[in-house]
């Protein structure tokens, strides 16, 4: 059964639950010095909230990006979570799809995401191999960098994603 859920541009009286979202959905993962950085970044990043009740049930950020050597603009969806009570009830897929709806409406070209493919698939994203990851992928998650879109037609095979500084922690990109 899924939840209904309203979803919006996250305010900045939503930080503090947003914060507190993170550690209870990835408990093993510390991504509150990345979460702070892009709640507090809006000129390139989106971030949505999904509220149940007026109570934070989610959230996802867009943070747009460059392709090197291209004109073509892009955004890579991270993170995204949903309180744990509340997973599997359509809060993530509404967030991923409200975002992916104002990518296209904001002209992005390419949405990149690192992620399980089997859940991302859902949503039209394929494994990506002519857009690097801004570091090198352990083999095991190699068809977890994954994009939805297109770019123009004068994409260089093995162009590279150019993301904000505070996207550029090695850490963020590996086990």
């Amino acid at each position: 059964m899924n939840t209904q859920a309203s979803i919006r541009d996250s305010v900045h009286s939503d930080h503090d639950a947003i914060e507190a979202l993170y550690p209870e959905a990835f408990p093993d993962e510390d991504l509150l010095p990345v979460v702070r950085e892009l709640l507090n970044d809006s000129s390139q990043v989106l971030s949505l909230v999904a509220t149940v009740d007026s109570d934070l049930a989610g959230h996802v950020a867009f943070t747009y990006c460059g392709i090197r050597g291209q004109d073509s603009s892009a955004a890579l969806l991270a993170p995204l979570a949903v309180s744990p009570p509340l997973q599997g009830q359509g809060i993530g897929s509404a967030l991923v799809y409200a975002g992916l709806r104002r990518m296209q409406q904001a002209g992005v070209d390419l949405v990149l995401v690192l992620g399980d493919p089997e859940y991302y698939k859902r949503f039209g994203f394929v494994s990506e191999s002519s857009v690097e990851p801004p570091y090198p992928l352990p083999t095991e998650w190699q068809h977890a960098w994954q994009s939805r879109g297109h770019l123009r037609q004068t994409t260089p095979v093995n162009a590279k994603v150019i993301l904000p500084e505070m996207w550029k922690d090695p850490a963020l990109w590996g086990p």
